[in-house]
């Protein structure tokens, strides 16, 4: 298949544009899922199966651009597309089936569906017709630092989510004060290594649609870390004052 440059390009200023618009729309009002939903909210499923639903396109899509590619294609590329497509596998698969969050809105898994599909489509497609590498990828330490950094983050955010998921016993919906880990530095800990691990892998491919899907990450969870932060100075007189909201000792 012949690289898109024209869909590439739109679908990234897409990702930039609605980055933009998701985070003014945080500065007025919650995304209504988990401690935010709505009382009278009807249409919800339960949490795994939301999560299950609005993942999952993020993983297969990636994977059939995959399988459907010529044999002789550069591991390299195959190597970052499979990063991002172990994000999406741990969130379809295991995440999703862990998870102890409230029933979710069933506009909400629509558009995060959508979202992930056109996404799933964007990478992959991306790094398999679009990106090339020299042969000396394996030795630059750009791609070298930006895999560590994916690497990094994911580990913060899977080890976070255990935090999160280990205050609740199964059927709970109340919250508690999490402790360990990043969680000792700021109170969106899983928000932050997400952020992290698609910064990680924006540098290592280094080109505008990671860029702008790090950059929508920024837009969409960051202002969330933000509210969650909030949340625990009110509900608890005795959340630890030091803690930052996403990035520790700054903000």
């Amino acid at each position: 298949m012949e690289c898109q440059d024209a869909a590439v390009s739109h679908l990234s200023w897409v990702l930039i544009v609605g980055g933009v618009a998701y985070l003014l729309q945080q500065t007025r009002s919650h995304t209504p899922y988990g401690r935010y939903s709505q009382p009278a909210e009807a249409c919800c499923c339960p949490a795994w199966l939301g999560w299950f639903l609005q993942e999952v396109p993020a993983f297969v899509l990636p994977l059939l651009l995959l399988l459907t590619e010529e044999p002789h294609r550069e591991p390299g590329r195959t190597l970052l597309l499979c990063t991002f497509m172990l994000h999406y596998f741990h969130r379809s698969f295991i995440y999703a089936f862990l998870t102890r969050g409230r029933p979710v809105p069933l506009s909400i898994v629509l558009y995060a569906a959508i979202f992930c599909s056109l996404n799933g489509f964007l990478q992959g497609h991306h790094l398999l017709h679009c990106v090339h590498f020299e042969d000396t990828w394996l030795t630059d330490a750009r791609v070298a630092a930006g895999f560590l950094l994916f690497v990094v983050g994911m580990t913060i955010n899977i080890h976070s989510d255990h935090i999160l998921r280990s205050l609740r016993r199964p059927g709970e919906t109340v919250y508690r004060i999490p402790h360990g880990g990043m969680f000792e530095f700021v109170s969106g800990a899983n928000f932050f290594g997400e952020i992290v691990e698609w910064c990680g892998y924006a540098v290592a491919v280094w080109s505008l649609p990671t860029f702008a899907f790090a950059f929508f990450t920024v837009c969409s969870i960051g202002p969330r870390a933000y509210h969650h932060h909030r949340d625990y100075l009110h509900r608890f007189d005795d959340y630890p004052r030091c803690r930052k909201a996403l990035i520790p000792f700054l903000l």
